[in-house]
């Protein structure tokens, strides 16, 4: 392998007003070498990339591309400059073709020179042969599938020869054997000895492809090297994982005697082409504590928005006996069923007191005010904080506040999806303390979405696993502490013989669920 660097970065540093998303990130990637860009949500992954790419400007640093200082350039002139991107959500041309949108890409960039040369239609077909796209290469991008469509914009990257390579999450709303088929068109850049950056939330697919793994967290450098010594950095498992497992012991028999809550069957979901949910099926028995674990990007928030009633699903969805199909979000709320988003969703402009009241609009004013008094008592800091508007509160007390606001309703299942994100290890405690409190003086049942297992399995009577938009893995919480490490972050082998499209007859996440 060639020593000299293709792409160098030294001191990459961005902030967005007060908030330092990358700082001092640093990496080379060298001719015919894949360099993976990994971290949990909000690390700053992306950032790095829009700022080689010349889409956000850097506040200090280098970004050289052999040789030749870009840091600040135009994108246009980095493109032209040797440096491709292959987006993750496609913007095709939608009156031209397959073949058509590989061709813009071949021509030249010079205003005088607008018509293809007579090698151009060859050059194009090659392409389209070498990416998959042979048999579709005359048809519009609207009917093409989800991955047909991800291979158009490898294409396009291809068709510009570029000497460095950006990849931004390819394996994302892929099934598994569309990832293999991606990952061996990232090898072809390999061999042809370009330099690749590769982002993804998708670590095993990653790691698998990656000749070195670069982990961040919060815009910050956190370990380099092979997959393997990065995956067993005590940091890097910590940030991803939530470090050393505290479990509660929990009476599991007296909640698996009692009857199904929530039943989900052969669940599969779409968005546009893309499948974001592939036959999963679960059950949570009431009172129970069921956590759903999975890294960004492995379906938990679309699981729970088709519980919510807020994405159309095929399969089968019961809460407390009754068939949720075709239901509102609201009626399904007002069922007993209710989520506290990822994203909190409060209304900043009123007060603490008034996002709790709006929470329990429904109930006599005298139950109103008793589940006040208790939500204080639960979380004492929104007792002191009443009077004060929502978008004025911390990270911690707005996710304090979601989570009283979800639950002022009364409801008979809680869902919690990621209430840990971006929160500071005290502000996690907080919530923990808060969740055993509930547990042990209500018989809420509640399903938990989280990345971080630290958090996720205290108090978690089972647990599944959802990897690439399958359960994989289904337990109680002392089995997956003493399995988790053998294989939850570990690259995995690069194929899969079970690997189905999604809806494909046979492609059930449960039916594959295996140990880690």
């Amino acid at each position: 392998m060639n020593d000299t660097p293709l792409l160098s970065v030294r001191g990459l540093t961005k902030r967005f007003g007060g908030l330092v998303a990358v700082k001092d990130i640093g990496f080379d990637i060298r001719p015919g070498e894949i360099l993976g860009l990994i971290g949990p949500n909000g690390s700053g992954k992306s950032t790095v990339m829009k700022l080689i790419m010349g889409i956000e400007r850097p506040n200090a640093g280098s970004v050289k591309v052999d040789g030749v200082e870009m840091a600040g350039w135009a994108p246009h002139r980095i493109a032209r400059a040797g440096v491709g991107i292959v987006f993750q959500h496609s913007r095709p041309l939608h009156r031209q073709t397959v073949l058509e949108h590989i061709k813009l890409a071949l021509l030249p960039d010079s205003l005088v020179k607008l018509a293809a040369e007579p090698h151009v239609h060859q050059r194009a077909q090659e392409i389209a042969a070498r990416v998959g796209l042979a048999a579709v290469m005359h048809r519009h991008p609207a009917t093409l599938p989800f991955a047909d469509l991800r291979r158009m914009e490898m294409a396009k990257a291809i068709a510009r020869d570029p000497k460095v390579v950006l990849v931004d999450e390819p394996f994302a709303g892929l099934t598994v054997a569309e990832s293999e088929a991606f990952s061996e068109l990232i090898r072809g850049f390999r061999a042809e000895g370009r330099a690749v950056l590769l982002v993804d939330h998708n670590v095993k697919s990653l790691s698998a492809l990656a000749d070195r793994v670069l982990a961040m967290y919060l815009g910050e450098y956190v370990a380099e090297g092979t997959a393997e010594a990065v995956m067993r950095n005590e940091t890097v498992r910590r940030v991803y994982l939530g470090g050393t497992l505290e479990l509660h012991p929990r009476n599991t028999g007296a909640a698996s005697a009692k009857p199904a809550i929530l039943e989900v069957a052969d669940v599969r979901v779409l968005y546009d082409k893309a499948c974001a949910l592939d036959g999963v099926s679960l059950t949570v028995r009431e009172g129970e504590f069921v956590s759903v674990v999975g890294l960004n990007g492995a379906g938990k928030t679309t699981l729970f928005n088709a519980l919510s009633g807020l994405v159309p699903y095929q399969g089968s969805i019961r809460f407390d006996g009754r068939d949720l199909r075709g239901m509102s979000g609201a009626a399904i709320a007002r069922s007993g069923l209710v989520q506290c988003p990822e994203t909190r969703e409060l209304f900043g402009d009123m007060t603490v007191r008034e996002n709790l009241e709006l929470g329990g609009y429904r109930l006599t004013d005298a139950v109103r005010a008793s589940q006040l008094t208790w939500l204080f008592d639960l979380f004492p800091i929104l007792k002191s904080r009443q009077g004060q508007t929502a978008r004025t509160l911390s990270g911690g007390e707005q996710q304090m506040l979601a989570i009283a606001r979800a639950l002022m309703p009364q409801p008979r299942l809680l869902i919690l999806d990621e209430p840990t994100l971006g929160l500071a290890p005290v502000i996690l405690d907080q919530l923990s303390k808060a969740l055993d409190a509930l547990q042990k003086a209500t018989p809420i049942t509640v399903l938990l979405g989280e990345q971080n297992v630290r958090f996720a399995l205290p108090h978690a009577d089972r647990v599944y696993v959802l990897e690439h938009a399958r359960i994989v893995w289904e337990g109680s919480a002392s089995r997956f502490e003493a399995e988790m490490g053998r294989g939850f972050l570990e690259a995995v082998p690069s194929s899969d013989p079970q690997a189905l499209a999604c809806g494909e007859p046979g492609g059930k996440g449960d039916s594959r669920q295996a140990s880690l």
